[in-house]
């Protein structure tokens, strides 16, 4: 039965509908003709109620629709005596009618009509937004026409157009008049004076002095100055946007200090921004200045919450020649190792022989203070297995290596962890071993990143150095008075520091070849440590199958994508090797694993491989950084030649 028919039927009595069929049945079994002739008089009546309210209802639509034509003619009313901009669209976007304020301001431009045309229809959520136009900033405010038409198609939208020109400008006024709050601190300052000569010393720090206050006066920030090498400063963040814009030519200015009196002489500044009260923006500086000085100094970072950004940080950090920084730590990592109960160590991930041989040289340390220790590895890779049997073949060490697995029933309340060769969560063996311990110590070379482990009790990030072998191999100098180190430990370390160095060529400074000194007059084998880079034929037909493949760059950066069968070792002696190209100032390696993509980086010196390897979640330093990317290989390809063309560009702008 037709739906509407039923409808209808049942807005009548229905039992009398139902007795008056009954009774018309029951006549036909007495006089058929009166019993016909009432059926068609019971069918007239039926069809007669079903088209008159059909037709009441048609007139109530109409009456419907006159109301909300009245309305919208009401609305148009209003609209048109209204001093704000208003406009009506169709479905399509076409403008249907507008008022005298719209036409005044707008005067039927061409590209607002084409502007405003994304409104119509159901095309965008947002009811309002922001257009420019003349110089102004207007709100457009949307609003939906409810009437219907016959066919039930949406009528069309109505905008109006509120001028928030001034309200924008007070916004803008407001953020370049909020505080910032900057640390700036001059790197190496005291052995750059100890160089100088006296007479010289009044000079080159008066040169300084007023290179910062030009620089403070530019931007028209308050500077107070309350160490020999230390300043802080107040401005606003209109001045802030300025030196971003210029890429804190103020490094460049005072490296050129330093390079006439042939003294490395650089600034580190932290800044901090968009904050609600001073305390936040000195927290925001005092972290963003130890940022800048974890990575190596020369250079500024810019903390606004969460997010950080960095300018310059191009040169090597250079070596620090007083070792009494090495000497404090290794007494705070002693008191630590006294106080805890067991020991766990732990380099980063696929770990190399630096990371292993800094791990060793912990475990010496804890061992000789009396204390039970372990280093967490899974498993062993090709790059430092011959030096892991080595290990375990050597009496004494049976029970040195565990698996994380093991580590949480073995954790309690005093356990100390100490990290070695990276400083962030993500590259650790075990990154979770961060929550289950809270007693943290992290000792590293690489240039700080965003990523850090924050929790950490104590913390001894030093850039300059060559390697995380060589920072140990300081603090084992000074944690306990003749150091018993054992042949086998000598050569870990002293293979550590060889491997990071190239076999003491590149980042090498004066504490490098003591380290190596002291490892060798506790028993290092020189010849043994090589023993441990030789590769066999095949890793060296790798090798060589890696170099021949590479793709030279214009810019004279090397790319080769390795084979699977690779390994770490063999993509970064490849690396290696590329450098020894003439004409390659920089060289990179990408190898598909199983679970990420390694890229190792090495440089010259005149391209900062560090800082591309950062844009893909990297680090390391000026000539030796690395990254682990989880992406398809294409991918990270594309992704490493992005970042190389984004330094020059960067390059290009700061000349």
């Amino acid at each position: 039965m037709d739906k509407k028919f039923y409808k209808i039927i049942s807005s009548v009595n229905v039992i009398n509908i139902l007795l008056s069929a009954l009774l018309i049945a029951l006549m036909f079994y007495y006089n058929e003709i009166i019993a016909s002739v009432s059926l068609i008089i019971f069918l007239y009546v039926l069809l007669s109620e079903y088209y008159g309210v059909k037709k009441k209802r048609l007139e109530l639509d109409k009456y419907i629709e006159n109301i909300f034509f009245n309305v919208d003619k009401a609305s148009k009313s209003v609209l048109a005596k209204m001093p704000i901009p208003a406009v009506i669209l169709n479905d399509n976007g076409e403008i249907l009618w507008y008022n005298l304020s719209y036409s005044q301001v707008f005067n039927e431009d061409e590209e607002i009509k084409k502007l405003i045309k994304k409104y119509a229809g159901n095309k965008i959520d947002d009811k309002k937004n922001q257009i420019e136009f003349n110089g102004r900033n207007y709100s457009v405010l949307k609003v939906d026409s409810q009437a219907k038409r016959k066919k039930g198609k949406d009528l069309s939208c109505t905008l109006l157009f509120l001028d928030n020109t001034e309200y924008i400008q007070l916004k803008k006024s407001l953020a370049f008049d909020r505080p910032v709050v900057g640390h700036i601190i001059i790197d190496n300052y005291e052995e750059a004076m100890m160089a100088i000569e006296d007479i010289k010393k009044a000079v080159i720090s008066s040169e300084i002095e007023k290179k910062l206050s030009e620089w403070a006066s530019s931007i028209k920030a308050f500077m107070k100055k309350y160490d020999d090498d230390k300043y802080f400063v107040v401005f606003k963040e209109e001045g802030l946007k300025s030196l971003e814009e210029n890429k804190f030519e103020i490094l460049d200015k005072v490296r050129e200090i330093g390079e006439e009196i042939k003294i490395p002489l650089t600034l580190s500044i932290g800044i901090g921004a968009d904050a609600n009260d001073f305390l936040a923006l000195n927290e925001y500086a005092s972290s963003a200045l130890d940022l800048a000085l974890g990575r190596g100094g020369d250079q500024a970072v810019i903390k606004r919450g969460d997010k950080t950004s960095f300018y310059g940080g191009r040169t090597q950090a250079v070596e620090k020649r007083t070792k009494v920084k090495a000497r404090v730590i290794a007494h705070a990592i002693k008191e630590l190792i006294k106080e805890s109960s067991t020991i766990f160590i732990m380099g980063h991930n696929f770990m190399d022989f630096d990371s292993l041989g800094a791990a060793i040289g912990m475990y010496r340390a804890s061992m000789s203070l009396g204390k039970k220790a372990y280093i967490i590895l899974d498993k062993s890779n090709v790059a430092i297995d011959e030096l892991v049997k080595k290990i375990q073949n050597t009496k004494g060490y049976e029970d040195l290596f565990i698996k994380s697995s093991e580590v949480k029933n073995m954790v309690d309340q005093n356990s100390l962890l100490i990290v070695v060769d990276t400083h962030r969560p993500s590259y650790l063996t075990y990154p979770e071993i961060v929550d289950i311990i809270d007693r943290i110590v992290v000792i590293d070379h690489h240039r700080r990143g965003k990523e850090f482990i924050d929790k950490a009790l104590l913390v001894y990030l030093e850039p300059y150095a060559s390697s995380a072998s060589e920072l140990v191999t300081e603090i084992l100098q000074y944690i306990v008075d003749k150091i018993d180190i054992k042949p086998i430990e000598a050569e870990a370390l002293m293979a550590g520091i060889s491997v990071d160095t190239k076999n003491f060529t590149f980042r090498t400074g004066s504490r490098t070849f003591e380290a190596a000194s002291f490892l060798r007059r506790k028993g290092a084998d020189t010849t043994s440590v090589k023993q441990l880079f030789q590769n066999d034929l095949d890793s060296y037909i790798i090798k060589a199958s890696i170099v021949k493949n590479a793709e030279i760059l214009d810019n004279g950066i090397a790319i080769a994508v390795s084979p699977p069968n690779a390994n770490n070792l063999i993509i970064a002696q490849a690396a290696d090797e590329l450098l020894t190209i003439k004409g390659v100032q920089a060289s990179f390696v990408i190898l598909k694993r199983e679970e990420d993509v390694a890229i190792s980086g090495r440089s010259l010196g005149d391209i900062n491989v560090q800082v591309i390897l950062e844009k893909l979640g990297g680090g390391g330093h000026l000539t030796v950084a690395g990254a682990q990317v989880k992406k398809p290989i294409d991918e990270v390809l594309q992704d490493l030649k992005n970042a190389i063309k984004e330094y020059f560009e960067e390059e290009g702008e700061d000349r």
